[in-house]
């Protein structure tokens, strides 16, 4: 691995974890509204709203908020809950794994049904098998996930009856029915990220197949299984990683949504009850916490094209 490459990804990366921080900071104080005003109410008495706005903070000016706040998520202190009156890193520790493990869990089904899929119609390009996986990717990027996962609570959920769609139980208690509980919002997360992979590899494959060292291979008398997994599909992932990883931002940001069909305690039932009460240090720990997750994973691919293309490393 090239340490210079590395490096410039890496410094790539503090910037934009900077932005967001800038970003959603500030974002979320031009928003109208008072904090303080949403937790007292609107029986609240104007002495009663500045003695909590002195106490949270909030009549500070916006520079100095800021620089507060930096100061404190460089330290991992992001501060407390305005509606909870707990730390806000107790709170997201408490229901990030679920979100984090929905989401690994959606990626690998992703990984491992896209890929042999997308193997599968480029070899049989213009076959029946090739036009049916086109179509059923086809009705897989048309349907949303939040869509999808009521249809699945209703027929294995409801109708079935093999999957509990109600209650979540945590990886401590019991590994396998944890598994159980995450299942089905990870296939309705997968289905449309499924349908984009399939067809991406599908096409860089087939773009892959008509170069120079394509026909050599050939020429040399390898196995066709050879060349299509030992040359072919190697050459043709570069673009495929960068969909993945795309995809696992997508598919983080889904799960906030599909948490609210499932009824999971993640950090999108969270989220969702920050932002209603104006909760501004969990708003802002969470969406840097999701923000940061996403430029890492991003990071992380950048770094995969070096050892997927040598070439990379000398840019």
């Amino acid at each position: 691995m090239n340490l210079a490459y590395a490096a410039r990804r890496f410094v790539t990366l503090l910037l934009t974890v900077f932005f967001v921080i800038l970003v959603t900071f500030f974002a979320f104080r031009i928003i109208p509204g008072n904090p303080a005003l949403a937790i007292l109410g609107t029986e609240a008495t104007p002495e009663q709203i500045q003695e909590l706005e002195a106490k949270l903070g909030t009549d500070l000016p916006l520079g100095e908020q800021f620089l507060h706040w930096i100061g404190g998520a460089a330290a991992f202190d992001f501060g407390d809950s305005l509606r909870y009156s707990e730390p806000v890193l107790d709170l997201i520790g408490a229901r990030l794994p679920v979100t984090f493990s929905l989401a690994l869990l959606a990626l690998a089904i992703t990984v491992l049904v896209a890929v042999p899929l997308g193997i599968a119609a480029a070899r049989r390009r213009g076959k029946a098998l090739d036009l049916i996986i086109s179509a059923v990717t086809q009705i897989g990027l048309a349907i949303p996930s939040f869509w999808s996962g009521i249809v699945l609570v209703l027929v294995f959920g409801v109708m079935l009856k093999w999957f509990s769609v109600s209650h979540y139980v945590p990886w401590s208690e019991n590994a396998w029915l944890s598994l159980r509980s995450l299942l089905l919002p990870a296939v309705a997360l997968s289905i449309p990220q499924i349908a984009i992979v399939v067809r991406y590899l599908r096409t860089t494959m087939l773009e892959q197949l008509h170069l120079e060292y394509v026909r050599t291979a050939r020429s040399k008398g390898l196995r066709p299984s050879t060349v299509y997994y030992k040359h072919v599909l190697k050459n043709a992932l570069i673009p495929v990683v960068t969909v993945v990883g795309m995809n696992f931002g997508e598919i983080l940001a889904g799960s906030l949504v599909i948490e609210q069909v499932f009824t999971l305690p993640g950090l999108g039932r969270l989220l969702i009850t920050a932002i209603g009460n104006r909760d501004y240090p969990l708003v802002q720990g969470l969406v840097l916490l999701v923000a940061s997750i996403v430029i890492f994973v991003n990071f992380v691919v950048d770094l995969s094209y070096a050892w997927l293309n040598p070439k990379i490393r000398l840019r």
